[in-house]
């Protein structure tokens, strides 16, 4: 039970230091976020860098929201206290996702490394979605432990765009690799790194031991 609250506070306290970091970035150091553009290549005419910009925004603020109330709801004493909030709370997770997965999906076109690219994002949005549309179903069928080990699966995708940075800096600043190739490899590596990850905290951590935080 230690090792869980632990594992738990650590999640909560990289959760919130990157979405500290990309609140930052992308609201007041960067707001028109041309860092990040700056590694397109052949954007399309149809590029509307205001609707991308707001798209793109509201893409980070929900992917916030979704990150904090999956943390609520992960805590076993929020649970016991406020099951109706709990219920209520999975919602607005799920309402998030959604915004997150079709915000993504307007600007996976124009991703950094063209289709490929577009590809694994589109695929992404797809997966996230079903799962978490299995994590409702079970709950809605009483089935509790199922529900939470793909809630556990779900939740792992929040961390998409942190896995991203971290491996896309990997391969551009660590070995050399040059950055469109960099990110194309982060976006797919980071969506079956962080499914093997999920499963490992679904093995390691088990149903009765969730923190009562």
């Amino acid at each position: 039970m230690a090792g869980s609250k632990k594992a738990y506070l650590l999640m909560a306290a990289i959760a919130a230091a990157f979405m500290g970091y990309v609140v930052y970035t992308y609201f007041i150091y960067d707001p028109e976020a041309a860092r990040f553009l700056s590694h397109k290549e052949n954007l399309s005419h149809r590029f509307n860098l205001h609707s991308w910009l707001t798209v793109m925004k509201l893409h980070v603020g929900f992917a916030c929201v979704a990150t904090v109330t999956g943390l609520v709801n992960f805590s076993t004493a929020f649970l016991q206290k406020y099951r109706k909030l709990h219920r209520w709370n999975g919602y607005v997770y799920a309402a998030s996702v959604l915004v997150v997965i079709v915000t993504s999906g307007y600007m996976a076109p124009h991703a950094t490394g063209g289709k490929v690219t577009s590809i694994a994002f589109n695929s992404l949005n797809i997966l996230w979605a079903v799962i978490t549309l299995i994590a409702i179903l079970k709950i809605r069928k009483k089935q509790v432990d199922s529900h939470r080990r793909w809630m556990i699966r779900s939740f792992a995708f929040v961390f998409t765009n942190m896995s991203i940075h971290l491996l896309t800096a990997l391969l551009h600043q660590g070995i050399g690799l040059d950055y469109t190739s960099s990110y194309t490899i982060g976006v797919y590596g980071s969506i079956v790194l962080l499914l093997l990850a999920a499963e490992l905290v679904i093995r390691t951590v088990p149903v009765n031991a969730r923190p009562k935080i």
